[in-house]
This record gives C-alpha cells, structure tokens and sequence, in this order.
C-alpha cells in the first residue's frame, strides 16, 4: 500500500501548478490531503479527480476558503469519518477518517500558532484535547495511519535553525515535549520517516520568504504516525521536491500488504 500526504496550501492552487498530473503518476493507494481551501463543490469535476480515485472531504464551516482536508482513495472505504466531537476543532475542517475493515486513514491538519497568542492558546487546547484520543486508538487494537501537517517539529534533526526558532511556534518546547511523547519507544506511536531514516534531515515545508527553499531552510513538520502494529510493515518513504505544487512537499511512505 502506498499512501501520500500532502499540505496543498489551496488545493487549487495546487492543482494549476501540475499537482494531480504528478499524482496520477505515482501509483498511491490512497492521497490525504490538508488545507484545501475550497468547498467541496469547488474541486469537482476531472481537474480535481484522478481517474480511478474517489474522494471524500471535510470542508471549514467556519470561514470558506480556510483549512479543510480530504482523502483521496481507489477503494471505498467501509466507513468516513468527519467529526471527533469538538465543535471548534471539527468546523475547521481538520480531520477526516476513512475506515478499510481494521485499517484507519486519517487525514489531520493540527493549528498553526504562528498567527499570535490566540491561535498558540487554541493550538494548546488541541493538543491536550486529542492527547486522551490518540491514546485510546492506539490502544484499540485497529492499524491507524495518521497522515498529516502537525505544525510541530520533533528534534534538531527537524529544522534547519534549531537555535534560533526556540521561541517559535511549531518547536516550543512545549510543542516537542507533546509530539515526542506520542512516540516513546516502548508501544508508542511510530514517526513513519524517523522509523526508516534514523539520522535523516529532510524536510517537509519551507517559508516563502528569505530564500528558505533554494537554501534548504526546512521543517518537518507533515508526518505519517503509524500504530505499533505498522512498524514491521514500513518499507520505504520519499519527500518530493522535484517540483513546487505548495510551500509543502509531497510525503509518501509504502507500505508491505
């Protein structure tokens, strides 16, 4: 099974700039995606619709043009779902789930708090919400793959200017300390790219500004965590940067049937 993650900063966007011909070209399974900044029936139609594929979204209520994530499948899923319970988290169109018998697919878009406080303290708040909830899927006994841009790096091995981001949001220590502990070695959940690449400095998005693409000035911060049950599964991963369908490239991890 292939499967791709992909922040497209405006899937329409994404789709001027060549994103789907690429994608019909790389043979996934299933594609999740965040920040599609549309309704959904404003990415109807062939231009937005691989031929083979299905897909399913969860738009924002709570201002068009804003967030908003899908999945992307060649199989139906047995069951998608859009809510977790949360009326401020669900309306911002952050999570959709797609359920293939004991295998989950979740496609998140965890908050940014770069914006200010406000945002920094809701980031927070999601953070310590979904803490018991990711707890309890791990623990389920179901295989989940849990695709998405975290807005949170892990190590040093995440960032190109360690140092000097300290005190920004998306490496607060604070931010670490809770995406880290997710993934304590013993039964936690698996970063998918550390798993494989060990000592690996890739990155998954780069600023706009200041030449951050042309020099590498990177972040990892769009994962694929796997259940436990996954890691013996993990066969090869690849951050696409050959061409710029966002200010996010496109991650993809295969794994063994």
């Amino acid at each position: 099974m292939r499967i791709i993650s992909f922040n497209a900063n405006g899937l329409r966007s994404a789709a001027n700039k060549g994103f789907f011909e690429w994608f019909g070209q790389q043979d996934a399974d299933v594609l999740c995606v965040q920040e599609t900044k549309a309704q959904e029936h404003q990415l109807g139609g062939p231009a937005f619709l691989p031929e083979g594929y299905k897909a399913w979204f969860r738009d924002a209520t709570t201002k068009k043009g804003y967030s908003g994530v899908a999945i992307y499948s060649r199989r139906e899923p047995d069951e998608v779902r859009t809510a977790l319970g949360w009326d401020e988290f669900d309306e911002e169109g952050r999570y959709l789930e797609a359920r293939y018998g004991n295998l989950s697919v979740v496609s998140f878009y965890i908050p940014s708090g770069s914006s200010g406080e406000l945002r920094q303290g809701f980031k927070f708040k999601v953070m310590d919400w979904l803490a018991p909830i990711l707890d309890e899927w791990r623990r389920s006994g179901r295989d989940y793959v849990l695709c998405g841009d975290w807005n949170i790096v892990r190590t040093r091995l995440d960032i190109k200017n360690w140092t000097s981001n300290q005190k920004n949001s998306g490496c607060l220590p604070a931010e670490r300390d809770w995406l880290n502990g997710m993934c304590v070695d013993d039964g936690g959940w698996v970063d998918a790219y550390r798993s494989l690449h060990p000592e690996g400095q890739d990155y998954t998005w780069w600023s706009n500004r200041g030449g951050a693409r042309a020099n590498n000035v990177g972040w990892r911060i769009d994962y694929q965590f796997v259940t436990p049950s996954l890691r013996d599964r993990l066969r090869r991963c690849a951050i696409y940067r050959d061409s710029w369908f966002s200010d996010h490239a496109p991650f993809t991890v295969d794994y063994a049937g």
